[in-house]
């Protein structure tokens, strides 16, 4: 994590899958579906300084998606706080 980024708290209000971008885990599979991944849209509310921002960010498909309505770790830029990095 860089060094002029800081500790916030999100709630995530819209996920949304990926089904455009199918990433297959199995070298050999029986059926199209067969061990398909997919990334999710994940859209964060979160507050700096009492200003709300809403935020979507790219969720790689290994990276357990939150549900919505459940607080996720956001990390901003001190400099300009629309700039973010999930923890999830």
């Amino acid at each position: 994590m860089k060094s002029d980024y800081i500790k916030t708290i999100g709630k995530v209000i819209k996920v949304h899958k990926c089904w455009w971008i199918k990433v297959n885990t199995k070298s050999v599979r029986k059926h199209a579906w067969d061990g398909a991944m997919f990334p999710h849209i994940v859209t964060v509310e979160y507050e700096v300084n009492g200003q709300k921002y809403t935020k979507k960010e790219f969720l790689n498909y290994n990276i357990t998606c939150p549900n919505v309505g459940s607080n996720v770790d956001v990390y901003y830029n001190s400099e300009n706080p629309k700039k973010i990095t999930l923890n999830v």
